[in-house]
């Protein structure tokens, strides 16, 4: 069972019209979702309010809610506004609890983007990287104000300063509110009558700018940097737009990225995979000396600690992997081939037959 309306404005049924109102107004801004989001209770809170004011909003709907109750007949209100549209419209769709909101003031500047390239060694210890742009600025001679020095802007007359226009008009259910900004004055309720000539009015002008970027060391190639207020100025004074930086790494010889790991392949002999060797790895920092043990198989990686890229976070830094690539002789002299079947006697390994061609029975006879 629903609770009495005046009861959910807490109010006492001898309230005027515009106790109610107010009350309504009060309540509503305090249990509005948007000024408590993910507050099941508030939103409850809200609908309830709102049944009650369409209610009882309505000196003629309040009437027949007090003869009545809940229960009473639904007829069309006197006032062309059955559901309490009008109120609701007003405490929820403008700026003020009684009509028109204020003006929008400066709009704000655009974004744009652009695009830094870095070498490995910049990313990962970071670098101020200049950027040539050809962005809006603010003009030198009004300094953003779009007006001739010695002016100032007037109150827009088409919108009377508020930066919108209202419309009405009625329709079947009752009155219907439309706001728009005004476009004469572009939403900021104030026009330029004496506009600076270098700009126009606009406040701004394009020109050639270097803006230094600093990167942050641990950064990965496609990450985008924000540069806040870096961006494009605004029309008319308004707060510029930000700055949107590509992260492009090139390409390294010696090292591919995985996340804060920095991958390098090692090319090795046979010989030196069976009996091991000692290798001049390079670094970020310089050279590094790893022993690659005896027996070492195709594939295996080594792990030399906090010798890759340091974490963008701020935590720690990561390792360099080396990946040991045997490469296996793919032509073999005469000598060579002896020795390597030798070797597969000794080990019990059945290889191929050699090779009885043509060219090697004549390199037999010459012998």
């Amino acid at each position: 069972m629903s609770r009495d309306h005046y009861e959910v404005l807490g109010l006492p049924r001898s309230c005027t019209d515009a106790e109610i109102k107010r009350a309504f107004r009060d309540l509503a801004r305090q249990h509005h979702p948007d000024n408590n989001p993910g507050d099941a209770h508030a939103e409850e809170r809200f609908k309830e309010l709102s049944v009650a004011y369409e209610a009882l909003g309505d000196p003629e709907r309040r009437r027949r809610y007090d003869t009545f109750g809940d229960g009473g007949p639904r007829g069309g209100a006197p006032s062309g506004d059955p559901f309490g549209f009008g109120g609701l419209f007003d405490a929820f769709f403008t700026g003020d609890a009684f009509g028109r909101r204020g003006p929008a003031g400066p709009a704000r500047g655009p974004d744009a983007e652009a695009t830094v390239e870095l070498t490995i060694h910049e990313a990962a210890f970071g670098v101020t990287a200049p950027i040539e742009a050809r962005i809006p600025v603010a003009c030198a001679r009004c300094v953003g104000s779009g007006c001739e020095p010695g002016t100032s802007p007037s109150r827009c007359d088409v919108c009377e300063g508020v930066g919108e226009v209202r419309q009405v008009r009625r329709s079947i259910l009752g009155q219907i509110v439309t706001a728009s900004p005004c476009a004469v004055c572009e939403g900021t309720g104030r026009r330029i009558l004496s506009q600076c000539r270098d700009c126009r009015g606009d406040g701004r002008v394009l020109a050639d700018r270097t803006i230094e970027v600093e990167v942050p060391g641990g950064v990965d190639d496609g990450q985008r940097l924000r540069l806040s207020g870096r961006g494009p100025a605004a029309p008319r004074g308004g707060q510029p737009g930000d700055l949107f930086v590509n992260v492009r790494v090139q390409p390294h010889p010696d090292f591919e990225r995985r996340g804060d790991d920095l991958v390098h392949a090692c090319r090795i002999s046979v010989a030196q995979a069976v009996l091991g060797v000692p290798l001049q790895v390079p670094t970020l920092e310089g050279a590094h000396e790893l022993n690659v043990p005896a027996g070492t198989q195709p594939g295996q990686i080594f792990r030399i600690k906090h010798e890759g890229v340091p974490s963008l976070r701020g935590r720690g830094r990561g390792d360099l992997l080396v990946r040991v690539e045997v490469e296996v002789p793919s032509r073999l002299d005469d000598d060579e081939a002896v020795l390597w079947r030798q070797l597969a006697e000794a080990r019990g390994e059945d290889v191929l037959p050699p090779d009885k061609s043509v060219l090697k029975r004549l390199r037999s006879a010459l012998k």
